[in-house]
């Protein structure tokens, strides 16, 4: 388990889901904020040292991929783990093209979720040490942690 020293930037419009995530995510020793759409989390001033964004595809105002696409091009290598619960066709391979660390479809179990977060934060941490950019992780997905 890693100390609380990574934070988790959760950004979904559902007040359920944010706070089951929250809860999850707090008792595997991570630090959370959460955000309630991507302009909120733009205007937070986050901070992307330690940790991983979890980020819902579909909101109101700015979508995920709008926000992934914004942050990729300010310079911001934060890992990311997709979310939804709308999947169509292509979704999954664009979060993949977008450098999402993965994807996942709601509801996933709380084990897909921590796995995913674990391999962000790696893949975050892997970048700094070795300075170079690495490459996606494969895709994880609820029936892989099966």
């Amino acid at each position: 388990m890693l100390p609380m020293t990574d934070t988790v930037f959760i950004v979904d419009d559902d007040a359920s889901v944010r706070k089951a995530l929250r809860r999850l995510l707090r008792s595997a020793q991570y630090r959370v904020q959460t955000f309630t759409s991507a302009e909120e989390f733009r205007l937070s001033g986050f901070n992307s040292e330690r940790g991983c964004l979890l980020l819902d595809i579909r909101l109101p105002g700015i979508s995920g991929f709008e926000l992934q696409e914004e942050l990729l091009a300010s310079g911001m290598q934060m890992p990311v783990v997709f979310v939804t619960g709308h999947d169509l066709p292509g979704m999954e391979e664009r979060a993949m093209l977008l450098g999402a660390a993965a994807y996942l479809r709601k509801p996933f179990d709380e084990k897909a979720l921590l796995s995913s977060v674990r391999i962000a934060i790696q893949l975050r941490f892997n970048s700094r040490t070795n300075k170079t950019k690495s490459p996606p992780a494969s895709k994880q997905t609820e029936q892989e942690e099966r």
